[in-house]
């Protein structure tokens, strides 16, 4: 039976909420009122303009603006943020999830990544680890986001895997919800024990696990 490993990027493989949040909280500044880190978790898992919506509601702004004049604020955000992961390197992988890749590779098991992120390819490229994934979904082309599992199936279609063959890592009860709904075996990354509901599996870190101990698990 073959297998493929489908990973969100956010708070799975890296750990880029801080910039997120510089970026957001810029843009939300700009508009005349803030948001706290703590409403920025809100925004775990969800496309810029979905995110940019929910931050214009928090301000009561959701009138205010048209949707060019919200398509300019969501590009002005990702090109704060860009410039804001212009030293992102090695160092920023999160812990065990190099060797993780490396050695699902070396299995010949085939990675995706599935993420609301358009910047994956950057990312990757910046971690230097863009080779180990056979495919990075790109969000442009969907159309619905998390919680929908569109994102999911498309991911194991691109890795040539069945979902119900595929094992998928997330970091949002959105992402859980997505995989869960595309009959993907769900494997929840949570450093702070939050809970994530309906998770197969529940980690606190790629230090914990190897390829082959998934495996098993999800048999």
């Amino acid at each position: 039976m073959k297998s493929g490993f489908l990973f969100d990027l956010d708070g799975v493989i890296v750990d880029t909420a801080k910039y997120h949040y510089i970026a957001w909280r810029y843009i939300a500044n700009k508009a005349g009122f803030d948001i706290s880190e703590e409403f920025n978790e809100n925004l775990k898992g969800i496309s810029r303009m979905e995110s940019l919506e929910k931050i214009l509601e928090y301000g009561r702004q959701s009138d205010m603006y048209s949707h060019e004049e919200k398509r300019l604020l969501s590009d002005e955000k990702n090109d704060y943020y860009v410039k804001l992961l212009g030293e992102l390197s090695e160092k920023d992988i999160l812990p065990g999830v190099h060797d993780f890749i490396v050695r699902a590779n070396m299995l010949n098991i085939p990675c995706s990544v599935a993420s609301a992120s358009r910047n994956a390819p950057f990312i990757l490229k910046k971690l230097n680890i863009d080779n180990y994934f056979k495919s990075i979904v790109d969000p442009a082309l969907l159309s619905k986001g998390k919680p929908d599992p569109e994102i999911f199936l498309k991911a194991a279609l691109s890795v040539n895997v069945l979902p119900q063959d595929a094992i998928g890592f997330e970091d949002a009860q959105s992402g859980i919800t997505a995989l869960n709904r595309a009959g993907v075996f769900s494997v929840g990354i949570t450093g702070d024990h939050a809970l994530l509901r309906g998770a197969d599996l529940i980690i606190s870190s790629f230090e914990e696990i190897t390829p082959e101990y998934v495996l098993k698990i999800k048999q």
